[in-house]
């Protein structure tokens, strides 16, 4: 299983998407070992004092396929959940300056905590999805797929063009452009899809 993500994917508003799609999609990727299931409360982790949450919408490939065109891209989505993508924002920092690969920063376990997943038949109009996250009761980030730089289907097309997917596979397709910030002990994360209350837990 592989477990990928993209960075910057989202505007504030739709106007601003032309200005970055450039056909560069920023892709990453997790270990297994960086989930975390069934609403487990998450530990925080002794590598960073900066610990930074980011919503987002996470897409489960259901069949095998490379060189996968856009038109058909969705169709290889089988399930949707929604996720947090934790960076350790100070080794983060640290590596971006000396030019380092961000895998420590992204994967270290813990970093992808995950909701349970819903059908893709749920989703009728995969461009307008809502989601969103609170933290301690106070709604922290708010999205709509209206607002991907590239959707779901140009993020398939693109990766499926570097690697074989396979059913099973992951991806994390990006947070909202506002509202991300510091994560503490204690804090008790909640995160909505489409109103509904998928992804519960504490960081203890």
């Amino acid at each position: 299983m592989k477990i990928l993500g993209i960075g910057k994917n989202y505007v504030n508003d739709k106007s601003e998407i032309s200005t970055y799609k450039n056909g560069k999609q920023i892709i990453f990727s997790k270990p297994s070992t960086s989930l975390v299931e069934n609403n487990a409360d998450v530990a925080y982790p002794s590598i960073t004092k900066n610990l930074v949450y980011e919503v987002e919408l996470v897409a489960k490939i259901g069949q095998q396929g490379k060189d996968i065109p856009a038109s058909q891209a969705s169709d290889y989505i089988s399930e949707l959940a929604i996720g947090i993508d934790y960076t350790a924002k100070d080794v983060l920092n640290l590596y971006r300056e000396t030019k380092h690969p961000w895998d420590l920063a992204k994967g270290f376990d813990g970093s992808a905590p995950i909701s349970a997943f819903r059908p893709i038949a749920n989703f009728p109009d995969l461009n307008n999805i809502n989601f969103d996250l609170s933290i301690n009761g106070e709604l922290k980030q708010v999205g709509n797929t209206d607002l991907m730089i590239y959707n779901f289907s140009e993020i398939i097309a693109y990766v499926s063009s570097f690697m074989t997917l396979e059913p099973g596979d992951l991806i994390f397709t990006g947070t909202p452009a506002s509202g991300t910030g510091e994560i503490h002990v204690g804090d008790h994360l909640q995160a909505k899809l489409e109103g509904e209350l998928l992804l519960d837990f504490k960081m203890i």
